[in-house]
């Protein structure tokens, strides 16, 4: 399949590969479940690929983007993979699918944002337990392992674990 890869280099191509690239914090999600992929340009001697970081300090940008050159690598082009912030990424970029697999990995993805309101994090207010649906659940912690998560505990099926914050 990589050689068949090769020969068509195209946008759809491109994205195809990038949906295999796996987010670095949470494996289960692909930067493509993430809604981290902007713009993707192909060029006869070149792919450009604009990247969404979901926050400004993440961490794991530099690991992404080698993840993203490492997998184009087999189209054999020049690539310019970077990130920008003229677009914000925004947690309503997650795909439906993406959701579905967070839910499925034990997070509880973030609520729908409307663009252009003032997102307001409710810190406290449940957030459905993505093991049980129950929403008996209690805020452990607005500070999770990153930026854009909070660890919540539910009370019906006693587990905790980390929610998306809609951004």
């Amino acid at each position: 399949m990589r050689a068949a890869a090769v020969r068509a280099v195209n946008e759809r191509a491109v994205r195809g590969a990038l949906a295999e690239v796996a987010d670095p914090e949470i494996p289960v999600v692909s930067i493509v479940d993430l809604g981290l992929v902007e713009e993707v340009d192909v060029a006869a001697d070149a792919i450009r690929v604009v990247l969404l970081p979901t926050f400004v300090g993440c961490p794991a940008l530099e690991l992404i983007r080698s993840a993203v050159e490492t997998r184009l690598g087999d189209f054999h082009r020049r690539l310019d993979v970077r990130f920008e912030y003229r677009v914000p990424w925004t947690s309503d970029r997650i795909t439906d699918a993406g959701r579905r697999k967070l839910r499925a990995a034990g997070f509880a993805p973030p609520g729908a944002v409307v663009l252009g309101a003032p997102v307001r994090v409710q810190l406290g207010a449940p957030q459905p337990c993505p093991h049980c649906g129950s929403v008996r659940t209690v805020l452990e912690s607005a500070f999770g392992p990153t930026q854009c998560r909070a660890i919540y505990h539910c009370t019906a099926c006693r587990q905790p674990f980390e929610a998306f914050k809609p951004v």
